[in-house]
């Protein structure tokens, strides 16, 4: 087998309880790396047009990469993947932690789960040996306890990957979390609910196998070139911030996030300014110190999970993410109000993005009358009602009273209360917007309309480009990514966002963190493919390197083709196209940018591959079946 893997896919069904060992083919491998790209693969290869959700039939795939395991810095994470059944099509979302890197050290690249059990088990995997557990002494209990509870069982150093009550409660916005208090979690796209379909408590792993490289001297050399640059540039970053006081930190950052950018998802997406949401972030962020990383992460950054405050009480630091949509897109300030609701989603099991969406949603509604304290089990869902807000997480994660609508996520709730609710729905093709608006980037526009999971900040992380002000750094990106420009410029955003795209499918399939890419490091993509190359023994080029995620991102978009997606389906939220927000009044002209990537990508004005683009990336057997739809 090629090195940088195990050759390993593991295969359960929980239905009958049969574990079975599936070799890795090295052809395979190599044309779809691992993580996203070999899930995209499976899910193509079994799953259907008609495959439900919460069906014992729809696999839900644990995948790791080459890069996992080894001592390539920044590759710890781990992609999981299923038909969601908050978007109806294919779901990813990827964790990042020590679960998969632990992982690959049992001796499996992979983990493809079916069936259904007829009683909650866990999974317990150590060094190759493999077994279910029954676990109902552990479901009901929230994703803290289950994993003290599951490590004593097993081994106090297992990684447990495992979900809340919410995800056993079918709850479709429900996510997963891996390492128990340190939070780390696979949170978009429902991933937990399935899970709990599948009556699928949690994955404990624990190995001491180790990963083989190619070329080992080599790849330490490579990196140990770049490290002090690495360490550098992050301690230069955290002086200039530590340097300022939180006020003039707090100033700073409202320059850039709100006058500059316009970047807030303030009460539901209609303003784009809020007194005091800056200085709410500056808190979150400067009172609290890192003290965890995931593995191989020389640094550790702004999305790591387990803070302890100065009184030696344990906290959390709460991040952008989760922080933008339960707060400032509620209208809510309230920092420790924020601290508990984001406590009780990571105990839940609950998606931060896709519940701040919900609430938010539903201020709205209950501002404009469409519900009422009748509909709320009494709860007075006023903007800027903090206390309201933590108590609808509780419903939600319990599946209780009105959080049992909200927890369907926006679409299913807008359908059901009728009226203009849609209006105030803001999601794409199902999922709830990430903390990054659109009117402030042309390239976010895009890239959230013609994302395969819907609106996904990280489908190619597009605002990270568009946004950069540092003329050094704006250079350093043009070596790399020549189509880079301004946030309301249109000319070569398809070429952008496409790049960034084929680009995001490989990092997600090595994987590899973002964020060392464009924040934290400056490694890019001809670093990667140089990388690439030691671990596996491969002379893969950076033409075939970005070839392979153009391959992986149209796989993708076949999945979901067959499923029903089209242009029709590539769009935005229409307060997104017509509700011009502050501070700069910018609508993206989406049509015209759309009118330029179809053809770029080489897809029908359909959107829909065609058979020379599939026939031209390999995936000959999808050719024909795109070319009917094209045609027919």
């Amino acid at each position: 087998m090629t090195k940088g893997y195990a050759g390993r896919i593991l295969r359960v069904d929980l239905t009958t309880g049969k574990i079975e060992v599936e070799s890795l083919d090295e052809k395979v491998a190599r044309k779809y790396i691992g993580g996203s790209g070999l899930c995209a693969k499976i899910l193509w290869d079994e799953t259907t047009a008609a495959t439900d959700p919460f069906s014992p039939e729809n696999p839900m795939v644990f995948m790791t990469g080459p890069f996992s395991g080894t001592s390539v810095l920044f590759g710890s994470k781990v992609r999981v993947a299923t038909i969601s059944p908050l978007t109806g099509i294919l779901g990813e979302a990827l964790a990042g932690g020590r679960w998969g890197a632990e992982l690959k050290h049992t001796g499996f690249d992979g983990i493809v789960v079916k069936g259904k059990a007829k009683n909650p088990v866990y999974l317990w995997i150590k060094d190759g040996n493999v077994k279910l557990v029954n676990a109902d002494h552990v479901w009901g209990k929230d994703t803290y306890a289950a994993d003290e509870i599951i490590r004593k069982e097993t081994d106090e150093k297992a990684v447990v990957l495992n979900i809340g009550t919410a995800g056993e409660k079918l709850v479709r916005i429900a996510h997963v979390v891996s390492e128990g208090r340190a939070g780390a979690t696979a949170a978009r796209c429902g991933m937990g609910a399935v899970m709990g379909s599948k009556k699928l408590k949690a994955i404990a792993v624990r190995g001491t196998l180790k990963v083989e490289v190619y070329d080992e001297q080599k790849l330490r050399e490579s990196i140990h070139e770049i490290l002090p640059k690495i360490t550098r540039r992050w301690k230069k970053m955290q002086r200039e911030e530590n340097s300022l006081s939180v006020e003039e930190l707090a100033h700073a950052r409202r320059m850039h996030h709100s006058d500059h950018s316009g970047d807030y998802p303030i009460k539901n997406w209609r303003q784009g300014l809020l007194e005091g949401s800056t200085e709410l972030d500056i808190e979150a962020r400067v009172k609290r110190g890192t003290v965890r990383h995931c593995v191989n992460c020389p640094t550790g950054c702004i999305e790591s999970g387990m803070i302890v405050e100065a009184d030696g009480k344990e906290g959390r630091r709460i991040r952008w993410e989760a922080l933008a949509p339960l707060g400032p897109q509620c209208m809510i300030t309230d920092l420790k109000a924020l601290d508990e609701a984001f406590a009780l989603c990571q105990r839940f099991g609950l998606d931060c993005v896709s519940t701040g969406g919900a609430i938010s949603f539903a201020m709205e509604c209950f501002e404009k009358g469409l519900i009422t304290k009748n509909d709320t089990d009494g709860i007075d869902l006023s903007w800027g009602n903090a206390e309201a807000m933590v108590e609808m997480v509780r419903k939600i994660g319990n599946r209780e009273g009105f959080g049992e609508l909200l927890g369907e996520g926006v679409r299913i709730a807008a359908e059901r209360i009728g009226g203009t609710a849609q209006e105030y729905a803001m999601h794409v093709k199902g999922l709830e917007l990430s903390a990054h608006d659109p009117r402030a980037f042309n390239g976010v526009a895009l890239e959230y309309a013609t994302s395969t999971v819907g609106a996904h900040h990280h489908g190619a992380s597009s605002y990270q480009i568009e946004g950069e002000e540092d003329p050094v750094q704006r250079i350093k990106v043009a070596s790399w990514c020549p189509y880079s420009s301004a946030p309301f410029e249109v000319k070569d955003k398809e070429k952008m966002c496409a790049m960034l795209q084929n680009l995001m499918c490989m990092m997600n399939s090595l994987p590899f963190c973002w964020f060392a890419v464009t924040y934290v490091a400056n490694i890019y993509p001809p670093k990667l493919v140089e990388w690439v190359n030691y671990v596996t023994g491969w002379d893969m080029d950076l033409e075939e390197f970005m070839k392979t995620g153009e391959r992986i991102f149209n796989l993708e978009r076949m999945v979901n083709v067959r499923r029903g997606i089209s242009r029709k389906d590539d769009t935005l939220p229409a307060r997104m196209l017509t509700h011009k927000n502050l501070p700069h009044k910018h609508l993206p002209p989406l049509g015209e940018m759309l009118g330029e990537y179809y053809p770029y990508r080489g897809w029908s004005e359909e959107g829909i591959p065609t058979k020379q683009k599939l026939e031209e990336l390999g995936l000959e057997e999808l050719a024909e079946y795109g070319y009917k739809m094209k045609e027919g």
